[in-house]
């Protein structure tokens, strides 16, 4: 008789649970700020267990057997994914604008490609990127996960062929694999430390950096035998350092700090100490209650269905709740229904399932054994308590009366052992070892009749959880709105334009101002789908601005050539915003003026080199700013227009500039080139609502609207400052582009921004006789 395997390990199931709720809690309300790095934990946790998955193999056959290996993958993981995946893609075209619903199929292709990783890390460069946060973008890990899964198996077996001492059972193969293991961690170390600095979202989302920390839980797979040695106040001693450890880098961790080198290594060291201080010893972990108490291995066991609802809950509720308390509870609600549901209906009854099960004579293989009962432990080691169980005789069941020559009973093969782990992020969960009982054959009328058996009262449990949960969520939605319908939150009471205002910018105001009380989106010119899907390759100086393009004084001016009078509209992406009303402006000046627009997305103008998330302008910006001073100095101005965020920054060398240091600083940088008492700081609008998360056909306009933020305020205030004391002009948005310090996204026809923050070019154009206004107040035009 085959000895069972330990019992399942209650501290991994309670370490997911303290990694995915630290991961639901941080994307839902931002606390803890570190929550994110329960990625991690979950990384390391795959690791261990696939790994313990090849070397049980190689101990048993001398070889990995990949069809089965992936059977289990498929079974375990792919039923609940696709589901979370077809629901997402079908909300999208009702929630969300065309232009994001379409983005969000590449997404759910990307996620069954298993390179959602990358599609991400490129999409973290584009600066002009409008899309919100994917409610598929927690895939990513997914994808490192099963990209690991995919070649480690083939690896190991690549290394059996090469290597002799692979070849033999015990300790020559887990000595070699352990060899590797410590290769792949070291490799991935290193290039997660040169990547970090030079492009972090790649970094961040590269199979690469992160394979380090899969195979970190490889190594500790690796030692088992001789961590089954340890003193056992050893193992409690590593097992609370590690959770200590894991739940500090929650709150040590900071999004703005370098990741995953080096502070991945927090999470990982911690989530690598549980495992190694659990293994052995007391088969319940009770001793280590914080993680092995019941309510954690309960969400433990549910963590992957919870991992793969809470992003797409968490975006659609952004998208269709006002925010609030009532908005956070109901969001919380609908997570949990749709976890059970899914983890009753789904997850736990297709892995258990005869799909994809190859019998084979006598004794059951491991993936039958996988599909007909709960798997016991990650790695079969056999252990004191383990070997008792096996001299029991047969029909013996734990807690029940034994009689001779009483069969075992489903409840005697099945449910007494401890029930499988569920994976949290895609972990692979514990695989069982062979269980002594026959196997029936795939397909077959019997193996499927006893799935029903046993499944169908859970299935019927998560349609009732559905319907139980549909009902609770209305009735939360009624209570907390006053209707069982989504609706957008109240909008301000629009006042009169100002008296005294010229005529464009008294007919803008105007428009403005019934913007912010319109209860439905009106017709718009170009539409809000148009405006994002094209974001600035619309605007006519998108070229004079990327960083990979040099500036050309000839192709970035507008007007007659022969102009007199020459006007510079330099700065970041602001500026180029601002071009299409700057063009129009040159076009009506009957041959006066000329107009160069040139600068580049990103690159603030100030005398300290501001960090981009851009690694090309960070490398590109000081040599810009030089190129167009000496243009200026070429071709003097007669007039400088000077545009750049209004948001806070830090230097490259990792000092934060306030405001009065930011509007000095683009005083600096530009008084060696720009024409005395004739430049102008034009401020760039407020930020408005998030387009890609606000807008909606569910929705009316008054969930776009936006409140100016302090930092607008403040960055304003020290510009004005600035230009008083220099002697120049300032020039304020707010008239032009908020009515009473709300914001609206659109005026009259036209979208006021294609995201937060950057203008249409359809709406910039319509600025042209306002600024023109403003200019001649000032005897500048």
């Amino acid at each position: 008789m085959t000895a069972p395997a330990a019992p399942a390990r209650r501290d991994l199931q309670g370490l997911r649970a303290f990694a995915v709720v630290a991961v639901v809690a941080t994307h839902l309300t931002g606390w803890p700020r570190g929550g994110f790095v329960g990625v991690d934990v979950f990384f390391v946790l795959s690791g261990f267990l696939l790994t313990g998955i090849v070397l049980r193999d190689l101990d048993a056959s001398g070889t990995v057997r990949l069809s089965a290996f992936f059977a289990r993958r498929l079974r375990r993981l792919l039923p609940a994914a696709l589901v979370v995946l077809a629901a997402t893609v079908g909300a999208a075209f009702v929630v969300f604008p065309g232009t994001r619903a379409e983005s969000i199929v590449g997404d759910a292709l990307a996620a069954v490609g298993l390179v959602s990783n990358w599609r991400f890390a490129l999409e973290g460069r584009d600066y002009f990127s409008t899309i919100a946060v994917s409610p598929l973008q927690h895939f990513w890990s997914l994808s490192i996960e099963e990209q690991f899964s995919l070649l480690w198996p083939l690896l190991v077996m690549l290394l059996v062929l090469v290597l002799p001492v692979a070849r033999r059972r015990g300790t020559g193969a887990r000595v070699a694999v352990g060899l590797l293991s410590s290769a792949v961690v070291l490799a991935s170390a290193a290039l997660a430390w040169v990547q970090t600095p030079l492009d972090p979202s790649v970094a961040y989302f590269s199979t690469g950096t992160r394979a380090g920390e899969l195979a970190t839980g490889a190594v500790v797979a690796t030692l088992v035998p001789l961590l089954l040695r340890m003193p056992s106040p050893l193992r409690a001693l590593l097992s609370w350092a590690g959770v200590a450890l894991v739940v500090a880098s929650f709150f040590v961790v900071d999004p703005t700090a370098p990741f995953p080198a080096p502070w991945a290594v927090m999470p990982v060291a911690g989530a690598a100490l549980v495992i190694a201080g659990g293994t052995g010893g007391d088969p319940r972990h009770r001793s280590l209650f914080a993680v092995s108490n019941p309510l954690a291995v309960a969400i433990g066991n549910a963590s992957y269905s919870l991992y793969l609802w809470h992003l797409p809950v968490i975006v659609f509720a952004g998208a269709l709740l006002a925010p609030g308390p009532a908005a956070t509870g109901i969001t919380v609600l609908v997570m949990v229904v749709l976890t059970v549901a899914t983890y009753l209906g789904v997850e736990q009854p297709l892995h258990r399932s005869p799909w994809l099960v190859r019998p084979s004579g006598g004794a059951p293989p491991a993936e039958v054994a996988a599909a007909s009962t709960p798997a016991l432990a990650e790695v079969a080691v056999p252990t004191p308590r383990a070997a008792a169980l096996a001299s029991r005789p047969a029909g013996w069941v734990p807690g029940q009366r034994y009689y001779p020559g009483r069969r075992a009973t489903e409840s005697a093969t099945t449910e007494a052992v401890a029930p499988e782990p569920a994976p949290a992020a895609g972990i692979t969960p514990p695989q069982p070892a062979p269980v002594p009982t026959p196997a029936p054959a795939r397909g077959s009328g019997d193996s499927w009749a006893e799935w029903r058996t046993r499944f169908a009262p859970r299935i019927a449990l998560a349609g009732a959880t559905l319907a139980i949960g549909a009902g609770a969520t209305v009735l939360a939605v009624f209570v907390a709105y006053g209707a069982p319908v989504i609706v957008a939150p109240a909008a301000p009471v629009a006042a009169a334009p100002v008296a005294d205002a010229g005529a464009a910018l008294a007919a803008l105001q105007s428009e403005l101002a019934a913007a912010t009380t319109a209860s439905s989106w009106p017709d718009l010119h170009p539409s809000l789908d148009e405006v994002m899907r094209a974001t600035s390759a619309d605007d006519p100086a998108h070229d004079c601005f990327t960083p990979d393009v040099a500036p050309d004084a000839g192709r970035c001016t507008w007007g007659n050539a022969d102009a007199p009078r020459h006007l510079y509209l330099v700065g970041d992406s602001s500026a180029m915003a601002y071009a299409p009303a700057f063009r129009a402006l040159a076009d009506a000046s009957g041959g006066a003026w000329r107009v160069t627009t040139v600068g580049m997305y990103g690159c603030r103008f100030t005398d300290a080199l501001v960090e981009s998330r851009d690694p090309a302008v960070t490398a590109g910006c000081a040599g810009r700013k030089s190129d167009i001073a000496a243009m200026v100095a070429a071709d003097p101005a007669d007039l400088l227009v000077v545009s750049n965020a209004y948001t806070l920054a830090r230097t490259v060398d990792g000092r934060d500039l306030n405001a009065a240091e930011l509007a000095s600083g683009v005083a600096n940088e530009v008084s060696g080139w720009a024409p005395a008492g004739h430049t102008v700081f034009l401020a760039p609008p407020p930020h408005g609502a998030d387009l890609g998360r606000c807008y909606s056909p569910l929705t009316g306009p008054a969930a776009c609207l936006a409140a100016v933020d302090d930092v607008w305020t403040q960055m304003q205030a020290a510009t004005e400052a600035q230009a008083a004391a220099t002697g120049e002009a300032a020039i304020d948005a707010l008239p032009f582009s908020c009515w009473q310090g709300v914001c609206p996204a659109f005026a009259g026809d036209t979208p006021v921004r294609y995201d937060d923050m950057h203008l249409t070019p359809a709406f910039a154009e319509r600025l042209a006789p306002i600024l023109r206004d403003e200019l001649s107040a000032r005897g500048l035009y």
